[in-house]
C-alpha cells in the first residue's frame, strides 16, 4: 500500500513539476470525502525510489530469513554494493517527516470517517447479505453493501413476500409481488397483466455461483495513471469500497447497468430479460472475492430462493481460477485436488436440489486457463509504470509474489514449468465438473458443462481488430476485463441456444406490449 501511494505521489510531483507537498495535496484534493488519510513530507533524491521510501519510513518491513521485497527495479550504485540496501542506508539519515505519517493500513478502520463504513462491510463479508434489508427477504432497495447492485431491486422493503423472483400473488391484481413492474388489471377484459402476459411464460431468473471473476472485480486505471488523474477519477471510490471493489452492476452473467469502467454491458440477465419481460429484475450474484470451489456455505447463507414461492432459476457455477490460484510459496500443494473438488461441488449442488423450484437448471463452468495471463503481459507496462517506462506486469508480479500476496502464484510466474503445471491441474478439475454434469442427476434440476470461453473469446475479440492483453484487468493483471465480460456472454448465450434451448426459455410475444404499458415502472 504504502508503494503504491509513493507511486502515485512521485509521479504528480513529475507530471506537475511540483514538489512532493504540493503532489500530496493534490492528490487528497481528488479524493471525495474525508478519506485522505495521511500527510506526510520525505526528500527524494535519484537513489529513492516509491521502495527505498516505505522501507526507510520503515511501513515496510523485511522480515527474518525472507527476501527484501520491491517493485521497483533497485537503483544503480556503485560496483560491489546491493542496490536497494546501499540506497536504504543512505536515505535513512534524509527522511523528513512531518505531521502524521501514513496511518497503519491494518488499523485503518480507526479514521473516524472510515469507522462506520468498515463495521458495515464487516457485516458484510460476514453474512453475503444485503446491509440495508428492512424486511429481511436478501433483497434491497440500497445500492451498495451487496444490495441491488448484486441482486434484483427490492420493491417494497417493508413487506417480506414482496421480492424479485417470486411467483406473482394473485396474479398481482392490486400490486407488485414480484418487483417485475408488471401489476394492475386490464380495464378491457378485467384480467390482470401479469396473467395475461407473463402466464405460461416459462418466466426463471439467475443466480451466479462465482468467485472475484464472477464478482467482477476492478480497479480503475486511473487511480494510478497520474496523466489521467483528477476528482472525476476518484468519484466512484466510495461506492466501489462498499462494494468489494467489485462491479457485479455491469458483470457478465448479472450485469444490468450501462458500464462506466470502458467496454459495453451485456450479461446473460440483460438477454434473459430482453427474450421475456416478465424476468425483470430476477437476478443473483452471490460471488466473493477469492472463494474456491467449496461454495456451500455462500450458498445457505445468500440463496434467496423459495422452492413452493418462487421461479424457477438458471445457476451458473463458475469459480474459474481459485482452486488452483494462491499466493503460498507451495503453491501445487495449495490447490484444491480432483477429490475435493467432487466433494465440494456435489455437496453444493445437492444444497441447491433441495432449495431450487422445480425445473431450474445448473451450468458448471470449467476452469480458465491462465497461461494466457503471463503469455499477453508480462512485457508489457502496467498503469504505474507507464510514465517512466519502469514497471512491467512481470516486475509487478514478482513484488505480489515475495510480499505473498500474489492473487495466483501458478500463472503469474516466470516460471514456465509451474505454469503448465497449474494449468495441468486446472483442466483436472474442469474434468471433475464434466463427469459431474454427464453423471449425476438431480430432481429439481438438470445439470450442464461448459468450457470457459477464453479462446473462443480472443478470436472473437482479434476479429473485431483488438488485442489479446485487451481482455485482462490493466492494474490486477489478472482478472477478466469489461470486454471479455461482454464477449463471454455472447458465446454462452450461443452455445445455449444451440445445444440446451430448454434452459433459456420461450420468446414472450408480449414484449413490446409489456414495455409500451409499463416502460414508467420497470426500471431498475
Amino acid at each position: 500500500g504504502c508503494v503504491l501511494v509513493v507511486s502515485v505521489i512521485e509521479q504528480l510531483a513529475q507530471w506537475h513539476n511540483s514538489t512532493v507537498k504540493a503532489a500530496m495535496e493534490r492528490l487528497c484534493d481528488y479524493i471525495p470525502g474525508n478519506l485522505c488519510l495521511c500527510t506526510i513530507s520525505f526528500s527524494i533524491d535519484r537513489e529513492m525510489n516509491a521502495d527505498v521510501v516505505c522501507h526507510s519510513l520503515r511501513l515496510c518491513k523485511q522480515d527474518p530469513g525472507q527476501p527484501l521485497c520491491h517493485l521497483y527495479s533497485p537503483p544503480k550504485v556503485k560496483k560491489h554494493s546491493s542496490g536497494l540496501f546501499h540506497a536504504l542506508a543512505h536515505a535513512r539519515p534524509k527522511r523528513q517527516i512531518r505531521s502524521k505519517i501514513f496511518m497503519g493500513f491494518s488499523s485503518v478502520c480507526a479514521f473516524p470517517p472510515l469507522a462506520n463504513l468498515c463495521e458495515k462491510m464487516k457485516h458484510v463479508l460476514r453474512n453475503k447479505l444485503p446491509f440495508e434489508d428492512f424486511d429481511g427477504d436478501k433483497f434491497s432497495t440500497f445500492p451498495t453493501l451487496r444490495g441491488y447492485h448484486w441482486r434484483g431491486r427490492d420493491c417494497d422493503d417493508k413487506n417480506t413476500t414482496v421480492y424479485p423472483g417470486r411467483r406473482p400473488d394473485n396474479w398481482d391484481a392490486k400490486s407488485d409481488s414480484n418487483c417485475n413492474g408488471i401489476w394492475g388489471v386490464d380495464p378491457k377484459d378485467g384480467i390482470p397483466y401479469e396473467e395475461k402476459f407473463c402466464k405460461g411464460a416459462d418466466s426463471k431468473g439467475v443466480v451466479l455461483l462465482g468467485d472475484s471473476a464472477g464478482a467482477h472485480f476492478h480497479i480503475p486505471p486511473e487511480w494510478m495513471t497520474v496523466t489521467q488523474m483528477s476528482a472525476k477519477s476518484f468519484a466512484n471510490l466510495p461506492m466501489a469500497f462498499s462494494d468489494e471493489l467489485d462491479w457485479p452492476q455491469f458483470s457478465e452473467v448479472t450485469g444490468f447497468l450501462n458500464s462506466t469502467i470502458g467496454g459495453w454491458t451485456d450479461s446473460l440477465y440483460l438477454r434473459l430479460r430482453k427474450r421475456n419481460r416478465c424476468n425483470h429484475r430476477d437476478l443473483q450474484n452471490i460471488s466473493q472475492n477469492g472463494i474456491r470451489g467449496r461454495l456451500i456455505q455462500e450458498v445457505r447463507s445468500g440463496l434467496a430462493r423459495n422452492q413452493l414461492l418462487d421461479n424457477p432459476a438458471i445457476v451458473i457455477y463458475a469459480t474459474i481460477g481459485n482452486d488452483v490460484c494462491n499466493g503460498e510459496r507451495d503453491t501445487l500443494a495449495h490447490m484444491t485436488t480432483p477429490k475435493e473438488m467432487l466433494s465440494n461441488v456435489v455437496q453444493a449442488l445437492r444444497y441447491l436440489d433441495s432449495h431450487l423450484p422445480n425445473g431450474s437448471h445448473v451450468i458448471l463452468t470449467g476452469l480458465v486457463d491462465g497461461r494466457f495471463l503471463w503469455d499477453n503481459l508480462h512485457d508489457r507496462y502496467h498503469p504505474l509504470g507507464q510514465l517512466n517506462k519502469d514497471i512491467t506486469y512481470s516486475q509487478l508480479y514478482s513484488f505480489l509474489d515475495c510480499l505473498q500476496v500474489s492473487p495466483c502464484s501458478g500463472w503469474l510466474t516466470p516460471n514456465e514449468t509451474l505454469r503448465n503445471l497449474t494449468s495441468e491441474r486446472a483442466l483436472q478439475l474442469s474434468n471433475v465438473l464434466k463427469e459431474i454434469a454427464r453423471s449425476e442427476k438431480f430432481a429439481n434440476f438438470d445439470i450442464f458443462y461448459m468450457d470457459f470461453p477464453l479462446r473462443q473469446t480472443a478470436e472473437e475479440w482479434r476479429k473485431m481488430g483488438g488485442e489479446p492483453w485487451q481482455l485482462i484487468e490493466p492494474v490486477d493483471g489478472f482478472h477478466p476485463s469489461q470486454i471479455a465480460a461482454a464477449l463471454g456472454t455472447g458465446i454462452t448465450w450461443q452455445k445455449a441456444l444451440h445445444e440446451w434451448p430448454q434452459v433459456l426459455g420461450k420468446e414472450n410475444p408480449f414484449n413490446d406490449q409489456i414495455e409500451a404499458i409499463f416502460k414508467d415502472q420497470g426500471g431498475h
